[in-house]
């Protein structure tokens, strides 16, 4: 038993490995049954209607309010999105750990490397507290790194380029960054892990595994104790890049189901698989897992599932160390035989990981209706406001989740077969030419220049109809999709077998 920082006695004190289990320390068995905290203090744009990516949002929002609104915008989301009530609720999950991803840009200024903003700490001290309250632990995620770590959005990346593989400055930020995450929090057992960098995506292979390396063994020597958990390349799917696994490291990949998110997936069916990437040999991989045949349309039910789950489980278990899903989920339309089929993945897979004693975390715990139990009313103050971007950003496709090119065809279409014909060996790292072109147009052209539009939505609004806006996101505010939360309250409920 130990006292964390927060006067508040943790049971059990802190968590550590022991073979392939996580245990506390009185050597008893723990199985994470988390949720992520996701698009709080790190942005996403289908969490909480945005285009485009957190720093491109801000700036849109404070060239129409000035700064000193926009950071009282900001402020006021910060504050209603995560309360006691959220952690009373995630707690009658019966969750015991959160994840919560962090944008470095909270602690540390683009403008001043290398000097941390202590009081960037503010609100994830402030949950950490609130959760410890309720008996749930938490995994501290740094989600968006200085240089951005992938190509995607959601490491606050306006390009589709990972430049911190290339760049040692900002290896070693990231490093002086952790270093003061560990030394801040290297007392307090109610933070489970640390999560130092999420899907990485380092094109060459060659970097990430050395720096990671080097990221431990600098937060070791700051903070010998807690759980480091290491995720793998290409997105959390490709652990090559590592040999023997460290002491007290957990490595954790990301099991997106396809017919989960792809639009129109069926399930059992058949979903068109879009992060697909190809061997020089020709041989395809969906997220890593080899396919059957050459076609982008491949059918899933629960062997399908549990077999790419065991697959992408393969180093933990040929090494003996934890297996933890660190992401999951699924993206729910309103169409009701889409949704029900969707629910049915869910607890297909919540089933797979209670039988094989895995570790998990879902994705994510509140968002504007896509994939998460707690979702903003639609006819909140928030949503009113952002009905035209979001109209908009649907017909665009801007975001991968939840998006779709019905409407954008006649742009997508070409673009498509021109690649196919011209570049047929064309195989662009991280999942081939068909995803980089959703990336460069409507991810990123597209979305880019919906940030103006977003921006204007907030133009003359004073301080108390911000405030009034931002409460759309206090629990009291928010609808549960009630079947996803019974079946996550059942899934934290199951018990592994012996």
């Amino acid at each position: 038993m130990s006292v964390s920082r927060f006067a508040l006695t943790c049971p059990g004190g802190f968590l550590r490995t022991n073979g392939d289990q996580i245990v506390d320390g009185d050597g008893r068995p723990v199985i994470w049954r988390g949720i992520g905290l996701a698009g709080w203090l790190n942005f996403e744009n289908w969490m909480t209607g945005f285009p485009a990516y957190e720093q491109g949002m801000r700036a849109a929002v404070r060239d129409v309010l000035g700064p000193e609104r926009a950071a009282f915008f900001f402020d006021r989301f910060l504050e209603h999105f995560f309360t006691a009530d959220d952690a009373r609720f995630i707690a009658g999950l019966g969750c015991n750990v959160v994840r919560i991803p962090v944008n470095y840009r909270h602690l540390e200024d683009d403008r001043r490397p290398f000097e941390i903003v202590e009081s960037g700490f503010h609100h994830l001290d402030r949950a950490i507290e609130l959760l410890a309250a309720c008996g749930v632990r938490t995994i501290i995620d740094l989600h968006a790194l200085p240089g951005w770590q992938n190509q995607d959005w959601h490491s606050d990346n306006p390009t589709h380029v990972a430049q911190f593989w290339q760049h040692p400055h900002f290896q070693d930020r990231v490093v002086h960054l952790w270093r003061a995450i560990a030394g801040r929090y290297r007392d307090e057992p109610w933070v489970a892990a640390y999560n130092p960098v999420n899907e990485p995506a380092d094109p060459s292979g060659e970097v990430i595994g050395p720096y990671s390396r080097r990221l431990v063994e600098a937060i070791r020597e700051v903070d010998p104790e807690h759980i480091v958990i290491l995720e793998g390349n290409r997105y959390s799917n490709d652990f090559d890049v590592y040999g023997e696994p460290l002491p007290n490291v957990i490595y954790s990949h990301h099991d997106y189901a396809p017919p989960g998110y792809v639009p129109d997936g069926r399930y059992p069916g058949v979903a068109h698989l879009t992060h697909v990437w190809e061997s020089p040999d020709g041989v395809g991989y969906e997220h890593g897992i080899l396919l059957p045949d050459q076609s982008r349309d491949q059918y899933f039910d629960a062997d399908v599932l549990e077999r790419t789950y065991l697959k992408r489980s393969e180093y933990m278990l040929r090494t003996g160390t934890p297996v933890y899903v660190g992401e999951f989920n699924a993206v729910f339309t309103g169409d009701a035989e889409q949704d029900r089929m969707r629910l049915d993945l869910l607890a297909d897979q919540f089933e797979i990981y209670t039988r094989h004693r895995a570790n998990w975390a879902f994705w994510p715990y509140k968002d504007i209706g896509v994939a998460a139990p707690l979702t903003v009313d639609p006819e909140s103050p928030w949503m009113r406001r952002l009905r035209p971007v979001l109209e908009k950003k649907a017909r665009l496709g801007v975001d991968l989740w939840g998006g779709r090119h019905d409407h954008i065809q006649q742009v997508m279409g070409p673009l498509k077969e021109l690649f196919a014909r011209e570049f047929p060996d064309y195989l662009p790292f991280p999942f081939g030419s068909e995803f980089l072109i959703g990336r460069l147009v409507p991810q990123i052209l597209f979305a880019e220049a919906l940030l103006p539009e977003f921006g204007e939505l907030f133009r003359g609004m004073g301080e108390s109809a911000i405030d009034e806006m931002m409460r759309s996101f206090r629990f009291d505010q928010c609808r549960q999709r009630e079947p996803l939360v019974e079946l996550l309250r059942r899934a934290c409920a199951q018990q592994a077998p012996v």
